[in-house]
């Protein structure tokens, strides 16, 4: 069966009785004064959501002629710096800004790629691109091409072209390309790559459930187990993401939350990006699956990790019910 359509629910919501004007006079003060009062960037961005961060952004502009991303920049620094900068993204542009960097860093981030590309829906990675373009003036897909390569490269480049279907399932297709999925994860050439890869990036959602459940049956073993055995590196990686996002989006977030925390001893990029980018959209579920899932709450998680006025913005992106303080 089909359990696409729980309910999703963020952690940052529009604030009641807004005023750009009122907060673009306070963030001016905390960033004017002698010492910057980082409370109040904290209290401020953290409880407005994005669409009123921008009102705020361009009330700014009027008001003191400066760009507020800009002026938070050159305020700030390391982590926290990257968390109050992040906020001030729209979302597509946010993801567009990873993206860049994963693609044009030193050193490619492969696990930033395949979050956000198994992640997104196609009018996500429509917006994103767009931005992707006008911000740095170059084709998403271009440097996607350039900087990975292999079936990890055209996997990528299958998801960023951001055509999967939608709403549609075919029963009678199912079991054919469950079928497909098996003989590919025997096989394993070049060809049954494609093919692996093309169903899991072209077939709807409630299509692949139908598929992941005639897998089941006709291997006697889940899929994701299957790529684990199969296949490996950052295809088997990016192939596990896209299954886990169409099963549950927010445990797959859980998991690489958890990961990021504990595996990697706290890595700051994964924990940001995941918290910003989801904030308005199901950080709440994240949340509960986290708990279920390891015992301890992401917010005593991340307690326990960060710290300063890092860790009270992080928490405050969060949030957090009383027994998890």
């Amino acid at each position: 069966m089909y359990c696409g359509a729980y309910q999703t629910q963020g952690t940052i919501f529009p604030a009641p009785n807004f005023n750009p004007i009122m907060d673009a006079q306070l963030l001016g003060g905390a960033l004017q004064g002698i010492s910057c009062e980082k409370d109040v960037l904290i209290d401020i961005l953290t409880q407005r959501c994005n669409s009123q961060r921008l009102m705020i952004a361009e009330a700014y502009r009027d008001m003191y002629g400066r760009d507020l991303i800009t002026d938070l920049k050159e305020n700030l620094s390391h982590h926290f710096k990257e968390v109050m900068v992040g906020l001030m993204y729209p979302p597509a542009s946010y993801d567009a800004h990873e993206l860049w960097h994963a693609l044009k860093g030193v050193d490619t981030e492969e696990k930033c790629l395949i979050d956000i590309l198994a992640s997104r829906s196609n009018m996500e990675i429509f917006q994103m691109k767009e931005a992707y373009l006008m911000q740095y003036n170059t084709d998403l897909q271009q440097d996607i091409n350039s900087e990975t390569s292999g079936h990890f490269r055209d996997t990528l480049m299958n998801l960023a072209q951001g055509t999967r279907m939608e709403g549609y399932a075919d029963p009678s297709m199912a079991a054919q390309d469950a079928m497909i999925l098996w003989e590919a994860c025997q096989q394993k050439t070049g060809e049954h790559k494609n093919m692996l890869q093309m169903i899991l990036c072209n077939r709807s959602h409630q299509q692949l459930w139908m598929v992941f459940q005639e897998f089941q049956n006709i291997s006697g073993q889940d899929i994701v187990d299957a790529i684990n055995e199969c296949y490996d590196g950052y295809f088997q990686e990016l192939l596990v993401a896209i299954v886990l996002c169409i099963r549950d989006k927010p445990s797959y977030f859980a998991y690489r939350l958890y990961n990021a925390i504990h595996d990697f001893g706290f890595h700051n990029k994964t924990v940001i990006r995941i918290l910003i980018a989801r904030s308005e959209i199901d950080l709440i579920n994240i949340r509960q699956r986290y708990k279920e899932r390891y015992g301890k709450s992401l917010f005593h998680d991340i307690k326990h990790f960060a710290s300063g006025h890092y860790e009270s913005a992080l928490l405050a992106i969060c949030a957090g019910d009383a027994e998890d303080y």
